[in-house]
């Protein structure tokens, strides 16, 4: 059963420790963005592990809009895009596709090649701190583009070929970094990113850039290095399975009590996480097809983390992990320095019973750039405690998703507001839930 609707409730009876196998494919963080490369190609890409997520529907309709033929491939996940015949799309169209998603940002340069100009609407996605779209547009100045600011969104031109340039990063953004590779491939000249985002998921696109014709070298301080070509052709290329979902259901696992395989995990990817989830007291088993994580018994431990972008502890780990900590003995300190409104999620984890202390200071690790700016960005967690069923409301994607295993962990009935979120970044999240083991319905229909 697939989740559409954002205001789906769905009714959770907790305490039950989930157990069984389920699979994660490729990575959200990936794959809409491999989407979106093959729009620079001149003949038709193939891309394999593809999940049936929100974000990849998007793209998709949003690549038909602007005449991209999308179609399934030979095998379950596959997706072949032929952009042959790139046209301008209705700009009512595009509003109407990219109206929840950050994602079209990303469309500027390839379609700045290919025709010339581009439009991208207001922009959604989850409220989970600033994530301005400014920097989007000041890099496509520097490579040569012109951008006017109209009531429906923003237009941009590309008057002649678009230019390679310098770029210094504020700080290693993900989607930052992305932009500039995307437009960067086709330009003339070479560019010089500095202070880029090096997640396994950018190294991924990268590979998807060199397989169509890019020359693109990373060093080891951070900077990337873009020669531009007159031409890209296809790609054939296998998505990086989704590190940060299988971390999702490993902190599900350790807060119920439960033991869960997690096919296509890798661990490479998730070396950083292991760690910590080790440190903890959370169990794992790695083998060639995937990972079991598990709940070894006697009580876990608290631990101070740092939030950081890649090699470091990720982001969107944070949030599930905090759920699995409220049953910590002792204070487990979190420093969130990726995302200042993060945190935000906890106070729904306090009315289920946990206690959890929010601050302004940079607690447990070093002064970040949110540190004297009045953001709550820093959590003290108390604990064991006993979750009990609450009425919750989900945030955002990773919010939403923690509150899903705290229903899980908690004694008695919740009742889960907004699922339809999930959907955006965890395939088919439902059936998972029903494969191992949990409770949970939707009104009217029993589901495990």
């Amino acid at each position: 059963m697939t989740v559409n609707d954002v205001d789906d409730v769905l009714l959770v009876h907790g305490g039950t420790p989930l157990e069984g196998e389920i699979r994660v494919r490729g990575a959200k963080n990936l794959v809409p963005k491999a989407m979106v490369a093959a729009l620079l190609g001149s003949a038709p890409s193939r891309l394999r592990n593809v999940p049936d997520i929100r974000d990849v529907r998007v793209v998709r309709g949003l690549l038909q809009l602007h005449g991209v033929t999308v179609r399934p491939g030979d095998e379950p996940g596959e997706l072949v895009l032929d952009p042959t015949y790139v046209e301008s799309a209705n700009v009512a169209d595009i509003d109407a596709h990219a109206g929840s998603s950050r994602i079209p940002i990303l469309f500027c340069g390839p379609l700045l090649h290919r025709l010339g100009h581009a439009f991208i609407p207001g922009l959604g996605g989850c409220d989970i701190g600033g994530r301005p779209i400014d920097f989007h547009f000041d890099v496509l100045r520097q490579f040569g583009a012109t951008i006017e600011k109209r009531a429906d969104g923003q237009y941009l031109e590309a008057p002649q070929r678009l230019r390679g340039t310098k770029i210094q990063l504020p700080y290693p953004s993900v989607g930052a970094t992305e932009q500039v590779l995307l437009t960067a491939v086709l330009a003339e000249g070479v560019t010089e990113l500095s202070n880029a985002a090096v997640e396994p998921e950018i190294e991924d696109l990268i590979c998807v850039l060199q397989k169509m014709g890019a020359i693109i070298a990373m060093d080891t301080d951070r900077t990337i290095r873009i020669t531009g070509v007159d031409k890209l052709g296809g790609y054939t290329h296998r998505a990086l399975p989704d590190r940060l979902e299988a971390a999702s259901w490993a902190s599900a696992a350790l807060a119920t009590e439960g033991n869960i395989y997690v096919h296509g995990a890798q661990q490479r990817s998730m070396m950083t996480f292991l760690n910590t989830y080790r440190k903890v007291g959370g169990a794992f088993e790695i083998d060639d097809e995937g990972i079991r994580f598990w709940h070894p018994g006697g009580q876990l431990k608290s631990i101070a983390l740092e939030t950081d972008v890649h090699p470091g502890f990720q982001t969107d780990w944070q949030q599930p992990l905090v759920v699995a900590l409220t049953q910590a003995t002792g204070l487990s300190i979190i420093h969130e320095t990726v995302y200042e409104s993060r945190l935000g999620f906890t106070s729904a984890l306090n009315q289920m019973g946990a206690h959890i202390q929010l601050y302004r200071e940079c607690l447990g690790g070093s002064d970040c750039r949110f540190g004297q700016r009045n953001f709550l960005h820093s959590a003290v967690v108390s604990g064991p405690t006993k979750l009990q069923g609450a009425d919750l409301e989900i945030p955002d994607l990773r919010g939403g998703f923690s509150y899903l295993i705290a229903a899980l962990a908690a004694q008695g009935t919740s009742r889960v507001h907004g699922i339809g979120l999930i959907n955006r970044g965890y395939e088919n999240f439902m059936e998972k839930l029903s494969a191992l083991g949990a409770k949970v319905e939707l009104p009217g229909k029993a589901l495990g």
